[in-house]
């Protein structure tokens, strides 16, 4: 066997490319079966990949941060057990099958052995490049390819001043102590102006000092921080530096669309386009559910689980989709047919480090509440942590995002793909509320949030999503009428 190929493996459902994270082997590691391999990072997930070879590493085909083909070749195995090239017994070369490292066969043709030194075979060249500089016109054909000289001639070292280009005149600096060359208008100037003409070197010709330098050497130059060194640039480099570190400030900044940013954009634009959006809103009182999530953070039941109003929200959600299925639903093009999903799974959007993902609770409907607020914390921290796999993430049927821990009020959701339904929770704050009926009504500060919820309007009209976000916010309102569900 040999030298073994390991190719980029499908880990989830429809998935072509992957990104290389992270290698977890180097060249030359001694590796198990069933060793990590590599990280990569496909639909939305991070995947480790173990080894299905024992060996050695002999070579790493991709890169971190490539973007990789399902199928294409990323890492050589030396696995100890392959079979050895019989040794030439004369000069002439033997055929041997060499191995397609790379490809994804066999190689079709075959491999030459160099003669041995000494031999009767006409000696190869040593490299490629020799072959081709020897037929180069750079050569010259008198000379063997390994003995090349370059034929170049050596360049003397330049002296004194360097001359002047076609309609230039060179500058002709005042020798100290010399005489100054500047007509008696300059001169005068310079009195007027306390310009010392001998101090200056003239831009005129034959180096005669001109208005214009008299002029300049009297305005006064600007403040500059003298610097600590001489500095070594040449005068070209000054005059374009500036220019240069100004282009590098608005320089614009390019990131590759790959990752969880390109899965999730291509999710986007097929929802948005496909089925028919449809928004509804309503400001809803939960006073009531916050301090029935105090209690419940009392009780030994949840000692060991972080609650928060989102497993009230999770609940009261799954109870009103029971009442209205068409946002538990799904749109099968190509049956002509709408699928009433039998089960909820109820996906929770999760703001990472690498982008947004929404892994979904399976079975939401039938877990109790000790159950549904392990089942969220467990999906929340795979996310933040780059555990999810692609199993997490697939089937959902409902999505639920909080955009209030971001300090929003609220905001109009995209449905995401496959689903009919997604609600969306702004931030739970104080506000002034009416509360009591008739003569008692008062107005007191209360914790008030805004429901939003996105459904497919080819799926649900707006009797059906209205009835919707008005059970969640009921139960939200007083969580007791759970009861009635």
């Amino acid at each position: 066997m040999g030298l073994q190929t390991f190719r980029l493996p499908d880990p989830g459902e429809g998935l072509v490319e992957a990104d290389i994270v992270t290698w977890r082997v180097a060249v030359g590691d001694q590796i198990q079966i069933n060793d990590i391999l590599l990280e990569v990072e496909t639909s939305k997930s991070l995947v480790e990949l173990p080894s299905p070879y024992a060996g050695t590493v002999t070579e790493l085909l991709v890169k971190e941060g490539d973007t990789v083909d399902v199928g294409a070749p990323i890492i050589s195995i030396d696995d100890g057990v392959g079979d050895t090239i019989p040794p030439a017994t004369n000069g002439n070369a033997e055929e041997a099958q060499v191995p397609n490292l790379v490809g994804y066969g066999p190689r079709t043709g075959t491999a030459k052995r160099r003669p041995r030194r000494g031999g009767t075979a006409e000696e190869p060249a040593e490299a490629h490049e020799q072959v081709a500089d020897t037929f180069s016109v750079r050569t010259p054909v008198s000379r063997r390819a390994d003995g090349r000289e370059p034929l170049h001639a050596e360049r003397g070292t330049p002296t004194g001043a360097p001359l002047p280009g076609p309609g230039e005149t060179a500058p002709v600096p005042t020798p100290s102590g010399g005489a100054v060359l500047a007509k008696p208008p300059v001169r005068k100037l310079a009195k007027d102006l306390g310009v010392d003409l001998a101090s200056l070197v003239g831009n005129g010709p034959g180096g005669v000092i001109t208005r214009d330098d008299v002029s300049a050497a009297s305005m006064p130059a600007e403040p500059i921080e003298a610097p600590t060194s001489p500095p070594a640039e040449s005068i070209d480099t000054l005059r374009t530096a500036p220019v240069e570190a100004q282009q590098a400030s608005v320089e614009d900044v390019r990131i590759p669309i790959k990752g969880v940013r390109k899965s999730s954009a291509e999710a986007m634009v097929r929802s948005a386009f496909t089925a028919p959006h449809v928004t509804v809103w309503l400001d809803c009182d939960v006073t009531a559910t916050i301090e029935l999530v105090e209690r419940l953070k009392a009780r030994r039941e949840f000692a060991d689980l972080r609650i928060s109003p989102l497993l009230i929200i999770a609940k009261a959600v799954c109870l009103a989709l029971v009442r209205t299925p068409e946002l538990n639903s799904f749109w099968d093009e190509r049956a002509q047919q709408i699928v009433l999903k039998k089960s909820i799974n109820l996906g929770i959007a999760a703001a990472t480090p690498r982008g947004l993902l929404v892994p979904n609770v399976k079975g939401a409907e039938s877990l109790g509440l000790v159950q549904l607020a392990s089942a969220i914390s467990e999906v929340v921290a795979m996310a933040r942590e780059g555990r999810t796999q692609p199993a997490h993430l697939a089937g959902g049927t409902f999505t639920i995002t909080n955009i209030g821990v971001f300090g929003v009020d609220a905001g109009s959701p995209i449905l995401n793909p496959g689903e009919s339904g997604i609600l969306c929770v702004g931030q739970i704050a104080r506000k002034p509320w009416v509360v009591g009926v008739g003569g008692e009504e008062r107005i007191e500060p209360r914790w008030v949030t805004t429901l939003s919820s996105s459904f497919d309007h080819r799926l649900a009209d707006g009797a059906q999503g209205s009835t919707f976000l008005a059970d969640v916010a009921a139960i939200l309102n007083d969580p007791a009428l759970a009861l009635l569900f």
